[in-house]
């Protein structure tokens, strides 16, 4: 079953290469006249084309791309013919510590209130934490961080509003930094975890298990925290990971509204100059981790699940 999973992992990765090569192609414009500007005479685009290897058909570049990524080589950016592994290695650490930091934050906090909501269900705490949750995911990434960005940033004034990371900083200053993208992150991801949490818990709490240890005269907050919860595990082992993924897919609006030097931003710039090989890049970057945290999602919701380890 995890070898079948891994195939279709591998299959999905190939098809996502292709729809983002396809959809970069069907933007107007190109590398060339990007770099050159629209009053650049059409010989001289023309030979930058040939030299960059843009006048051949579509399907033998990605062809070609695909086969030298399969065998590690991810060539060179058209724009400054700098190497992309390079260009990945600079930023790929910022992403990824901007995604943990905010699972270190997001996780624990909602997997918390979900328990809390389950146990005090209907109560004047469960309708707030519905209300601000339903809130925070139906508002758009971009828009919790302006908001957030005009409360701490300019009429707080005690986060910085940009966050121009270095890799000279202590960790102290990444985290201060870092704070306004982690807080964005955390609103967006908590919600939906705490939301499933809380359904996952409500759920079982109406098994007969449940009502027996109800008539035992069993605390409400032991039977969720000794009964309940080691059983909703697999859905959300499944809910936490799949946010997980999100956070480090997600992370591309937020490192452009704040400046972040992550992989987000270096895609959104290549978008821009049409570098086709650091869009592609890039993309398999983000959908291999999502690719890959969905598969250690299915594995641990098996090792706590027997059943769906029978069914497979």
């Amino acid at each position: 079953m995890l070898l079948k999973r891994l195939v279709l992992g591998i299959l999905t990765l190939v098809a996502i290469s292709l729809l983002i090569t396809l959809g970069v192609e069907a933007l107007s414009g190109d590398v060339c006249t990007a770099m050159m500007g629209q009053m650049a005479s059409a010989a001289k685009v023309a030979a930058c084309h040939s030299q960059l290897n843009l006048n051949l058909p579509m399907h033998e570049r990605y062809l070609t791309w695909l086969w030298n990524f399969m065998q590690g080589d991810l060539g060179n950016a058209l724009t400054n013919h700098r190497s992309i592994a390079s260009l990945i290695g600079n930023r790929i650490g910022n992403t990824f510590f901007l995604a943990g930091l905010a699972a270190l934050v997001a996780v624990p906090l909602a997997l918390t209130l979900g328990v809390i909501a389950a146990l005090y269900r209907n109560s004047f705490f469960d309708r707030a934490i519905s209300i601000v949750t339903l809130s925070g995911i139906s508002v758009p990434d971009f828009f919790i961080a302006y908001i957030l960005m005009a409360i701490f940033a300019v009429w707080l004034g005690v986060l910085p509003a940009i966050s121009n990371l270095d890799q000279s900083m202590d960790l102290w200053d990444r985290i201060y930094i870092s704070a306004l993208p982690v807080l964005t992150l955390t609103v967006a991801v908590s919600a939906h975890m705490m939301r499933m949490t809380r359904a996952a818990i409500v759920s079982l709490l109406a098994s007969p298990y449940i009502e027996m240890a109800k008539l035992k005269g069993i605390r409400p907050s032991r039977i969720i925290i000794k009964h309940a919860l080691p059983n909703a595990l697999s859905p959300i082992i499944q809910v936490v990971m799949l946010n997980l993924a999100w956070l480090v897919v997600g992370v591309v609006i937020v490192e452009v509204v704040f400046v972040y030097p992550g992989l987000g931003a270096l895609m959104i710039d290549a978008v821009f100059l049409r570098d086709m090989p650091v869009v592609q890049a890039t993309a398999m970057v983000f959908a291999s981790v999502y690719v890959i945290l969905n598969l250690l999602a299915d594995i641990l919701s098996m090792l706590s699940n027997p059943r769906l380890r029978h069914r497979n």
